[in-house]
Formats: C-alpha cells, structure tokens, sequence
C-alpha cells in the first residue's frame, strides 16, 4: 500500500506539472492558495489582539502564527488525501494532481509578465506600468519603461525558484502536503515577512521560515537556470560568472540566486534601489549592463523560466524514479 502511494504521488507530480504547463491557475475555482492567505490574515489579527505589542511579544506572535499556519496548511491536503487514498488510489491520484496543479505557477507566471509586454507592445506604457504593479511588491509609480521592463525581468527571475523550482521539490519530497507546506510558508513572508508597516517584529519569524525552506531550492535553481543558458545560448559563461561574483547581493539569502543568473545570461544590470511602501531601499545592483534592457527581455526571461522548470521536473524525476520503481 506505501509503495501504491508513493508511486500514485508521483504520478500525480507530472499530471500536475503538465497541467499547469497548459491550463494555468483556474479561474472560476476556488484557488487554495487565496485560502490559505486569508488564514494567515485571520491568525495575525489573532496573535496581535493575544499577544502584548512589545518587541518580545510581537516575535512571539508572529512565531505562534507560522506553527499554526503550517499545521494547517499542511494537515487539511494530508486529510483530504488519505481519505481519497482510504477510498480508492485512483481517488488519491486525481485529489493529488489537482493540488499538485495548484501549487505550481509556471504558467501564470509566464501570462501575467507577458500581459506587461503586451502593453509595451501597443505603446502602452501606463498600461505596462499597471500590469507590472499587480506582479511586484514595490512601488512602481515613479518608474521609467526601462524600469518597468527590469522589474518585470526580475520578478520572472525570482519566481523561477519561489513559483516553479521550489514548489516542485517539496511535490517530490511530500506530495501535495509537501507542496502545500511550501507555499504556506512562501504566503507568510509575502504577507507579513517585511521590516516596516508594523512587521519588523511580527514578521521576522515568517522571514526566517521563508529563508530556510528555500536555502537549497534557490540554489538548485541557479543551477538549473544555468543549465537552461547553455540550452537557449544566452551567455552561459556571463551567467556563470555573474552568479558567482553576485549570488550573494541581497538581504535576502536566495533571492539573488537566480536573479544573477538571468542576469549574467540576458547581459543585464538588474536590482538596484527600490521603493518598497513609500520606503527607499538602497541595493546593489546585480550584472553587467553588457545591453540596455528592453520589452523583449520579459519574453526571454520567460523561456529562460521555462527551460529551468523542464531541467528541474527532469532532474527530479530521474532522482525518485529509480527508488520507486526499482528499489523498491
């Protein structure tokens, strides 16, 4: 029975990969994602109210709001499956690639940068400029084409390993319970994992969460992403270079990972400051501008994105194929 589920759950892993691939986030299905999100915002308000607004306190409650969060986020797909599993494995199989399809997001990741370079396309850049705040955290208000097209490369690049690497690796690991623990924990540091408006306490514990669940992902990212440069011969030898020289310039330990990667491949200068909430952010910035960045660097961004998730899927399946079929 533990061989039929563990090899159901990998099955499961592909159907949902494939349709994301073509399908993309369903629109008129209620996404488990915007669940969870809305419990992360019901457990803040909870912990805020519980625990006392002191430095001390705050971490506590935002510490208290990831455990709660977590077993969640990661007990209701764990019963829903071993029900479906109790009751047939062909039920099992059909619950696990639904969820499986909904952590993924390779391709709304792709439709919703390419809905940016649509409207530079038309001439369109106030156009642009809204289709990109709706996939940024900054604040976009003040930024020229080139900055709009930067930011929108960036975000591709970044979402490589948060959107599509990571969520894969943790499907292999955990199925969708896996899957699910993932993007629960991804949710909270997009939420609360900030250092102002109130966060700099509370959302630290998110933060620290978000770091380590994604320390090896980001990193296998790179490495695929470097793979997929000497695919698609976008400057290898840069990409290489620069992820060596600028893997490291971020606050955040995984964030610059793939980001100089596509930098180095695409020969672009990206990061720099940035306004986050009304708050300057000074960065540094990552690559070379060997060129000046243009609309058409979100769509070879986007093949870039595309071919690390293949390298990623092959990569992973070739590893948990031979256990599952021939060891055991």
């Amino acid at each position: 029975m533990a061989v039929t589920l563990l090899r159901f759950t990998f099955y499961s892993v592909l159907i949902g990969f494939v349709i994301d691939l073509f399908v993309g986030d369903p629109r008129r299905f209620p996404h488990p994602i915007i669940a969870i999100g809305k419990f992360i915002s019901l457990c803040e308000r909870a912990f805020r109210k519980i625990f006392p607004k002191t430095p001390a306190g705050e971490t506590a409650g935002g510490a208290c709001m990831v455990v709660c969060v977590c077993i969640v986020s990661a007990g209701v797909p764990a019963g829903l499956s071993a029900l479906c599993f109790w009751l047939s494995p062909y039920a099992y199989l059909a619950l696990s690639s639904l969820f499986c399809w909904l952590v993924l997001a390779a391709h709304s990741l792709r439709k919703e940068s390419m809905k940016v370079y649509k409207k530079f396309k038309e001439g369109d850049v106030e156009g642009a400029r809204f289709a990109v705040s709706m996939i940024v955290g900054r604040d976009t208000g003040t930024l020229d084409e080139k900055g709009i097209a930067r930011a929108a490369v960036e975000t591709v690049a970044e979402n490589t390993s948060d959107g599509v690497v990571a969520p894969l690796l943790f499907l292999f690991l955990g199925g969708a319970v896996g899957g699910f623990l993932y993007k629960a924990v991804n949710t909270m540091d997009s939420m609360v994992g900030y250092k102002e408006n109130g966060y700099l306490y509370f959302g630290k514990a998110a933060a620290r969460t978000d770091d380590v669940f994604n320390y090896i992902p980001a990193r296998l990212s790179a490495l695929f992403m470097l793979l997929a440069s000497v695919v698609l011969r976008y400057r290898p030898r840069n990409a290489w270079k620069i992820w060596r020289r600028d893997r490291r310039k971020h606050a955040s330990p995984n964030s610059a990972q793939t980001e100089s990667v596509c930098a180095g491949a695409l020969g672009l200068r990206l990061a720099g400051d940035a306004v986050y909430h009304g708050v300057l952010h000074e960065k540094p910035y990552i690559g070379d501008a060997l060129r000046e960045i243009e609309p058409f660097d979100i769509v070879r961004a986007n093949r870039l994105m595309y071919c690390t998730a293949f390298a990623a899927l092959v990569v992973f399946a070739a590893i948990a194929a031979p256990v599952l079929f021939l060891a055991i």
